[in-house]
């Protein structure tokens, strides 16, 4: 399968090429540069550890050694691009109680409704549903502040903390719904791409860097209209979420798939949709794989999947390290984990 991966230079300046590992030159700069053959995705951050999008989970992503930190997009009323991973502020921060009666008809406050401002006198909490911990062995305490990060600050940060610990961890940005932001007046991907450029993200750039969507016409219009040549990931979901009018399911078949090699370097497939299950008949049981991975590779293209969470793991499965594995041993490129440590 080709791989897409990410070459390092002086001063963080890297261009990140579709090379199998085999074809890497062994001689002049690239001599002394780790390129990882397997991808750690840090999920939201070191989100198993500290709320989601955090700086903290950034800082503790960055030091556990990721290989990228994703960074989901949602957009302010004026127009700047935070990292958070909802459109609503509801579970993910204290919003409720900074803003009481800022909410829509529909009893949610959304992202959009506050200026950057407004944004910033609240702090992200650990998720929460129904006034329930999501995951309740994680970070709980509120009392703990943590403001929301724009994107810029984010690059800033990870630029930074590449510079001072002599790495080269690459970003991992999901351009959020699109065609929502559309309906209300935005254009998030002409956002995120103007804070890209800002950032250093030119002919070659500042870091390692996926973009990602779940909507294709999003990707086709970074290929036509910004004439992107880094690698770009089709996400795809499951038509019972009920997102996208975008068939999911065909898009996971042969003929969905070559199509999405006409403008894709990969997809993020759900983890559900990868395995099937696992066989208790065999010792230690073994996995079974569904067939997309076999689809994926023969298109030659890679797959990275969503999300493993050590405190969340699949019937079967006896540890992170042990999912972590049998996907890189199936063939996936990379992994979304809330852990990136539990290797």
């Amino acid at each position: 399968m080709t791989k897409i991966i990410a070459l390092a230079a002086a001063l963080f300046s890297v261009v990140i090429l579709p090379l199998k590992a085999e074809e890497i030159s062994q001689e002049g700069s690239l001599s002394n540069l780790k390129v990882p053959q397997f991808l750690d995705i840090a999920h939201r951050g070191a989100s198993g550890y500290v709320p989601e999008h955090s700086q903290a989970s950034t800082v503790m992503a960055h030091a556990m050694g990721a290989d990228y930190i994703e960074q989901d997009i949602q957009l302010t009323r004026d127009s700047v691009p935070v990292v958070l991973h909802d459109e609503v502020l509801d579970y993910i921060t204290d919003v409720s109680q900074v803003f009481p009666e800022k909410h829509r008809p529909d009893g949610h406050y959304y992202v959009v409704d506050f200026s950057l401002g407004e944004l910033k006198q609240l702090s992200i909490t650990p998720r929460h549903k129904d006034y329930e911990l999501v995951y309740p062995n994680r970070f709980s305490n509120n009392d703990v502040r943590f403001p929301v990060q724009t994107l810029d600050e984010q690059l800033k940060l990870i630029h930074e903390l590449n510079r001072t610990r002599g790495k080269s961890t690459g970003v991992y940005v999901e351009i959020k719904s699109p065609r929502w932001y559309q309906q209300q007046g935005y254009d998030a991907t002409a956002a995120v791409m103007s804070v890209l450029a800002q950032n250093g993200y030119h002919d070659t750039m500042a870091t390692p860097i996926f973009l990602q969507s779940f909507d294709p016409e999003v990707l086709r219009r970074l290929k036509r209209e910004y004439n992107w040549e880094q690698p770009l990931i089709q996400l795809i979901g499951d038509n019972e979420w009920g997102m996208s009018d975008v068939d999911y399911s065909s898009m996971r078949t042969s003929a969905g798939l070559e199509a999405v090699k006409s403008y894709a370097e990969g997809v993020g497939l759900w983890l559900n949709h990868v395995l099937e299950g696992v066989n208790q008949g065999q010792p230690e049981g073994q996995p079974t794989w569904s067939p997309v991975l076999d689809t994926a590779d023969n298109k030659g293209l890679d797959v990275h999947v969503y999300t493993l969470r050590a405190d969340d793991l699949p019937e079967g499965v006896e540890s992170h390290s042990q999912l972590r594995q049998w996907l890189k041993t199936a063939g996936a490129e990379g992994v979304f984990t809330d852990f990136p440590d539990q290797k």
